[in-house]
């Protein structure tokens, strides 16, 4: 799949993580769909590292936008503490 279809998979992840998880985002949709391609590389390194994909598989749709999310979720805890 590569690094650019790792990217657009991770922005087509992080528009969807944006519309499973609504809400006020400090960055709005931009940041959301950086953190979807966030998700997608860490989905894609994390399951090769535990043995899910092998070395040059991404880690597909599913796992870009349940990255997406994670991140999503740690990035709106963490600005919200230094927001409050």
């Amino acid at each position: 799949m590569g690094i650019i279809g790792t990217l657009i998979i991770g922005l087509i992840a992080g528009a969807l993580a944006k519309l499973i998880m609504p809400g006020r985002d400090p960055g709005g949709i931009i940041v959301t769909m950086l953190l979807g391609v966030a998700g997608a590389f860490v989905a894609t390194y994390l399951g090769q590292a535990i043995g899910w994909y092998r070395a040059g598989d991404g880690a597909g749709f599913i796992g870009a936008v349940v990255g997406a999310i994670i991140l999503l979720v740690i990035y709106r805890m963490v600005v919200g503490r230094r927001a409050a």
